[in-house]
């Protein structure tokens, strides 16, 4: 049975209702009246079937773009030291910016710079005195040739130490601007050639891969956009928005999460953060002629949903409806509401707080 709730203030709602319309952007009410009631900043709209997008929810995390980082390696061995704060995770870095040093001055092997120099100016020489010795042919072109390539060889090395060689070692610059987003030495650290350092990111574009139960799989292939939202941030972002498209649906269930990975790609707005995890909105396939309201026309009690109507002569009617699937800024109505019908959309807390307050309990009411 449903309670009809009436209240005086209703009144002045009513009467300011009808000085305008607020239009809604939402194609199901792009032809809907809807009013201001500005006493209580109530906004009712008229229900419209139209047509809305089937959303599938679930979870996912948003994570840097492969090709949007760099591991920075070791060029030589030594001590390592970094320079600063950029040896910290999430330290801001520029390209060509100095990140560390690698030393070894003080270790038995000597100093990579030195050797590499020695071994340079004496593959030098030998070259320089191969191409006289090879004119008159005193060596064979095969003896020029293997001193040829031991100059070249230790050319190559005295030139890749040479332009980052300083008095605190061998420096190792960063070949892109961006954040570092891991770091696997430290200071004081021996390192090795070819030793991973700092994992570096640019931040520019970001991935989102959203983790979907197996049951959705045959519709998984009708998913082209996704929205989104993190938890430090109730913003409801769009694909679209941030120039996104979606990169791959998985073939096979993840084996070690038993779920279907999907992973789209997009630019980053700067306030989003690689690692974080999102509530996630994937929209496949578009129904017609079905209702769909905005989420914030719904009330929740005891695990009931409800929306208030508003009828002509001023009264209000909190009605249960029955919610299908949700795109983060409209929900499908499956039950409890029909076109025409005319509903709070904005204001629903006052409403409720006003109606409750008018109510007069019947202690007779089983």
């Amino acid at each position: 049975m449903k309670h009809i709730f009436y209240f005086i203030l209703i009144l002045l709602c009513n009467a300011a209702c009808h000085h305008g319309e607020h239009a809604h952007g939402a194609p199901a009410e792009s032809e809907a009246a809807t009013r201001d009631a500005h006493p209580l900043n109530v906004v009712v709209q008229d229900v419209a079937a139209g047509t809305f997008t089937q959303v599938i929810k679930t979870g996912g995390q948003l994570l840097s773009a492969q090709n949007d980082e760099v591991t920075v390696a070791a060029t030589s061995s030594g001590i390592v030291s970094f320079s600063g704060a950029t040896g910290a995770e999430g330290a801001t870095v520029t390209a060509g910016q100095t990140l560390c040093t690698v030393s070894a001055k003080h270790i038995a092997d000597g100093d990579p710079a030195v050797k590499t120099a020695a071994a340079y100016n004496a593959a030098l020489k030998e070259y320089e005195r191969a191409k006289e010795l090879v004119k008159d042919r005193i060596i064979s072109e095969r003896e020029f040739e293997q001193a040829q390539l031991q100059y070249e060889t230790a050319k190559a090395a005295y030139h890749a130490h040479a332009g980052n060689n300083t008095s605190g070692g061998i420096k190792i610059t960063s070949p892109l601007s961006g954040t570092v987003k891991q770091r696997w030495a430290c200071t004081g650290e021996y390192v090795t050639v070819g030793q991973p350092l700092l994992r570096l990111a640019k931040n520019k574009r970001l991935q989102l891969k959203a983790d979907v139960p197996a049951k959705y799989f045959n519709t998984l292939r009708h998913v082209a956009d996704a929205h989104f939202k993190t938890p430090s941030d109730e913003h409801l972002y769009t694909l679209r928005e941030l120039n996104g498209r979606r990169l791959s649906v998985g073939a096979a269930l993840n084996p070690s999460s038993g779920y279907v990975p999907v992973t789209f790609e997009f630019d980053n707005n700067g306030a989003l953060l690689a690692g974080a995890y999102a509530e996630v909105y994937l929209l496949a396939d578009t129904q017609h002629d079905v209702v769909s309201i905005p989420l914030t026309a719904v009330t929740e009690e005891q695990g009931l949903y409800f929306v208030y109507l508003q009828h002509d002569d001023g009264d209000y009617e909190k009605q249960e409806v029955a919610l299908g699937s949700n795109d983060g800024v409209r929900v499908h109505i499956l039950s409890g509401l029909a076109p025409g019908d005319r509903i709070v959309t904005q204001g629903v807390t006052q409403v409720r707080l006003a109606v409750n307050r008018s109510v007069i309990p019947d202690t007779h009411q089983h």
